[in-house]
């Protein structure tokens, strides 16, 4: 009983998801008579690459409130004012592709460099240096672009972002394509957890009942599967989704098997003691905030080839989006506490809210409204858990 209550505690957020998901599903499919669904084959694929900026943001955004409960809100700008430098350098310059995609991506290091130095080293708080960067970047890309839009990026450029792999190339049949990459993926996955839970053993960690490492894996394995039956019904697999894995598993990697990424959680618990310990703090928030940069810059070569356009206006409350689903995947308010896969629960809630409150036609002020009180619902959770520790 003691196991199930702390499993049950550990998957609230998990276990919410599905709730909300099913929700959902049986107010719209009544709503619409049968004809729309939340699980429909276009609206999954549709989910993965409306929301694929909020999942990459919400990575870099992790490790900052990991350092100590801090935020970066100048995200939103710098998306789009690197969009808007993508813009003139692929659009209006003709620049080849590749050399455009890299130096947009040092643009949002040098932004992100830029804010870190003022955060790491002049000790100025996070809250002001991002406030200034949101403001002063989204001017920059209002003068890059003049008030205007740029459209029409090459195709070959937005194929990068837009496209399937769906196995016309190989004469294979799209369904049976995706649900055997599905599966193959499947596998993969537990014959990792198996190997990792076999070298704990060896090594005498504590590790999870069998029980409980089966029923994840079917969890998980079913999950994976369902995914691919979907997207076989399509188009595919999309290509962005390929990023969104790889960019997931770097940084579930960096947090979970690097030094720094464990000593970003001294940090943020105690980071005194972490200096104290001879953590390099400094040198940690300015990786940081640099990084979120990166990822800003990376987000923004999304947006322009998912929309096909550079706007100025571009990336707006993309901050609060990522801000909020770290907090609804578990991020503490207090710093220290997060995990990638966490937020990646809150980033699927956040896109399905949306998803599922433009389904059923509710207008954009309810919708801010739900998601405003489904935030402080989170950091609500949060303060009680912690006030509750804190008791005992």
């Amino acid at each position: 009983m003691a196991q199930l209550k702390e499993i049950l505690k550990r998957n609230t957020m998990l276990l919410i998801l599905i709730c909300v998901m099913i929700l959902f599903e049986f107010l719209i499919t009544s709503r619409s008579d049968g004809y729309s669904s939340l699980f429909k084959p276009t609206n999954i694929t549709n989910l993965i690459n409306q929301n694929g900026y909020v999942v990459i943001l919400t990575c870099g955004m992790l490790l900052c409130i990991l350092t100590g409960g801090n935020i970066d809100l100048s995200i939103g700008s710098i998306v789009a004012l690197v969009g808007a430098i993508a813009g003139v350098f692929i659009v209006n310059w003709h620049l080849n592709i590749y050399l455009s995609i890299f130096l947009c991506l040092v643009a949002g290091l040098i932004l992100g460099g830029w804010q870190a130095f003022w955060i790491a080293y002049m000790k100025i708080p996070p809250f002001i240096v991002t406030l200034s960067g949101m403001l002063a970047f989204r001017g920059f890309a209002w003068l890059i672009l003049g008030g205007l839009t740029i459209s029409s990026f090459p195709a070959a450029y937005s194929a990068y972002f837009n496209s399937f792999l769906n196995g016309a190339d190989l004469g294979i049949n799209t369904y049976l394509f995706t649900l055997g990459c599905a599966i193959v993926i499947a596998l993969v996955v537990i014959a990792i957890a198996f190997n990792s839970r076999l070298k704990k053993i060896r090594k005498h960690y504590e590790v999870a009942p069998l029980w409980q490492a089966l029923l994840s894996l079917v969890f998980g394995c079913f999950v994976i599967i369902a995914t691919g039956n979907l997207l076989g019904q399509d188009k595919g697999v999309p290509v962005i989704l390929i990023l969104l894995a790889v960019v997931v598993l770097v940084y579930y990697f960096f947090t979970n098997n690097t030094v720094p990424g464990r000593r970003l959680y001294a940090m943020g618990g105690n980071e005194k003691a972490a200096r104290l310990s001879g953590v390099n703090t400094d040198r940690l928030m300015f990786f940081v905030y640099t990084n979120m940069g990166f990822l800003s810059a990376l987000a923004a070569l999304i947006c322009v080839a998912r929309f096909d356009t550079a706007n100025p206006s571009a990336g707006s409350n993309y901050e609060l989006d990522a801000i909020g689903a770290c907090f609804i995947g578990g991020a503490s308010a207090y710093g220290g506490v997060g995990t990638i896969f966490g937020t990646i629960i809150g980033a699927i809630f956040m896109g399905v809210l949306n998803n599922g409150m433009s389904l059923l036609g509710m207008g954009a002020d309810w919708q801010r409204t739900v998601k405003g009180l489904v935030l402080l619902a989170a950091v609500v959770f949060d303060v009680l858990s912690q006030k509750r520790k804190s008791a005992n």
